[in-house]
């Protein structure tokens, strides 16, 4: 893996991958009493977006740009 993005998409997927967290621990928050499935499922999917992101970021790395698609960072 070669690094593909540049600070700002660095910022970019940092960003928006602790947003993903926030929002993952927020839907098991609100899901608590209610208990629905689809709650937790969101929750989890959120988490593991954002973890990914955080991957992504820290090695410097987009899967869009590696698949050959231009992004606008």
């Amino acid at each position: 893996m070669t690094p593909n993005i540049t600070r700002a998409g660095r910022i970019a997927r940092a960003t928006t991958g602790t947003l993903c967290v926030f929002g993952g621990v927020a839907c098991v928050y609100y899901a608590w009493p209610a208990q629905p499935v689809w709650r937790y499922t969101l929750a989890v999917v959120l988490v593991l977006a954002g973890m990914f992101q955080w991957y992504e970021a820290r090695k410097r790395w987009c899967v869009m740009r590696a698949c050959g698609f231009k992004t606008p960072m």
